[in-house]
């Protein structure tokens, strides 16, 4: 089961860093850190737990809060912050201040037979960021023996789609408009050449996601 944290019935908690708040510079700043995860990450999960409080849905794990609520417009508040929270726990994961470089041999093979190299994958995660309207996210995706990438839109989660996520980047500004101001595509290069965190990837390679 992945993330234990996040799955503890009745409170949705808040995980800490798997790495210090400076550690993602220079490419991401302490100080990005510091709002996106200090503000924009606890806000999320801080109304989540107001929105559940008192009602049945506190007695669920994150990952079946999201499934159950998925499309059901009343619930909206509650799925986009509960979403917006899982999404965030994955993109910490997804980024390593030793990431980049080459995939390891478990994922290389599934690139090269998805994309052909490592070059084409990274090319088409960029694409996919920079023409990606709006606020959202880009991931590396498992669907079967194959890969693939997919943006979603906001609070959008591959958990929906039936298809289990490998490594996420988030596209919203928050993420990258102190750093990059309003240049997204240096950012995504910049976390593809120097953070992406490809032994997170092959660890979800086994993952249920359910």
């Amino acid at each position: 089961m992945i993330n234990p944290k996040l799955e503890t019935p009745s409170v949705y908690e808040l995980p800490p860093l798997p790495y210090a708040v400076s550690a993602l510079e220079p490419v991401i700043s302490a100080n990005t850190i510091e709002f996106h995860y200090g503000k924009h990450n606890r806000a999320y999960v801080d109304e989540l737990n107001h929105l559940v409080a008192g009602t049945p849905f506190a007695d669920l794990s994150l990952r079946q809060l999201i499934l159950s609520i998925a499309g059901k417009a009343e619930h909206t508040p509650i799925f986009n912050n509960a979403a917006q929270a899982w999404n965030h726990w994955f993109y910490w994961r997804s980024l390593s201040p030793h990431g980049g470089g080459t995939a390891p041999a478990a994922l290389k093979a599934l690139i090269h037979s998805s994309f052909g190299d490592e070059g084409a994958l990274k090319k088409l995660i960029s694409t996919a960021a920079a023409k990606h309207f709006g606020s959202g996210w880009v991931w590396v995706v498992q669907d079967g023996d194959k890969l693939g990438v997919l943006t979603t839109c906001n609070a959008g989660t591959p958990l929906t789609a039936h298809v289990k996520p490998l490594v996420a980047i988030d596209l919203w500004e928050h993420a990258y408009y102190l750093d990059f101001q309003n240049r997204r595509a240096d950012y995504i290069n910049a976390v593809l050449d120097k953070l992406i965190n490809w032994r997170f990837a092959v660890e979800n390679l086994g993952a249920a996601f359910g």
